[in-house]
């Protein structure tokens, strides 16, 4: 596959100086010309299975609010799920819940290697780079990483309408949850609809921990951010949850420095 960095990764405010670093991996559902359509018809590729419907609208808005740098992939996560590690199966999914992805069985050691090198690791070398100029210029970073789910899966409807999950770093994910009475009328719940054993928090570990970094991930219910008022309104009540978060979290960091 021959792509560009700017035909697979989105860079925001690169240079934005809040303590927030956001990463959207779901925000596209762009298949690059030469895979065709993945053998799928427009309402497979329009729907959750191919991106996370108002991730990147969301994303967008706390980057302006946070003046944080947001890196977004660029890339339908069925070509490229940014969120898993080249050896997994959900990196390039043969089937996604209840729907088969033709253009992805089968695939040759070749044929995910190239995926890997054209979507994957330009999106990872993107982030380390954000990563590595804010430690030089002494910024406090928290890496929050945006994503949304559909109200019903397999058939099962899902109560829960704000996830808040983490792998072994639970800090934010625990002061963002303590002001959860904030947003009464909201269910909210830790490492739900999914959680590290799902495989999840790959870009936590990767981008996160690994560097040393405070992360958490935010799940929000797709039905709540289908049009500008739904994403509005969430993004206000994520910063509900996020700015006091922030505020115990960077004090803490500044504390041990």
């Amino acid at each position: 596959m021959q792509l560009s960095e700017s035909d697979v990764v989105e860079k925001v405010n690169e240079d934005g100086r809040g303590p927030v670093l956001l990463l959207c991996e779901h925000a596209s559902n762009h298949v690059p010309g030469e895979l065709g359509s993945l053998g799928l018809d427009d309402a497979a590729l329009c729907s959750h299975i191919a991106w996370d419907p108002g991730a990147r609208a969301v994303s967008l808005a706390l980057s302006a609010a946070l003046d944080a740098p947001l890196v977004a992939s660029r890339i339908s996560r069925l070509v490229y799920d940014c969120n898993r590690p080249p050896e997994a199966p959900g990196a390039m999914p043969e089937r996604s819940e209840t729907t088969d992805v033709p253009g992805n069985r089968g695939l040759s050691a070749a044929d995910r290697a190239a995926r890997t090198e054209a979507v994957y690791v330009p999106f990872c070398t993107a982030v380390t780079d954000v990563i590595t100029r804010r430690k030089a210029a002494g910024l406090a970073t928290v890496l929050v990483t945006i994503h949304s789910f559909t109200p019903v899966y397999f058939g099962q409807p899902r109560a829960v309408e704000i996830g808040i999950l983490h792998d072994t770093d639970s800090a934010i994910a625990d002061h963002m949850l303590a002001e959860a009475h904030a947003l009464p009328h909201r269910t909210i719940d830790r490492n739900s609809p999914y959680g590290p054993e799902d495989g999840v928090t790959h870009s936590l570990k990767l981008h996160g921990i690994a560097h040393g970094l405070p992360n958490v991930m935010l799940e929000l219910r797709n039905d709540l951010i289908a049009d500008a008022a739904g994403q509005a309104k969430l993004t206000e009540e994520v910063l509900t949850l996020l700015r006091p978060a922030l505020a115990k979290i960077v004090g803490d960091v500044h504390r041990h420095a």
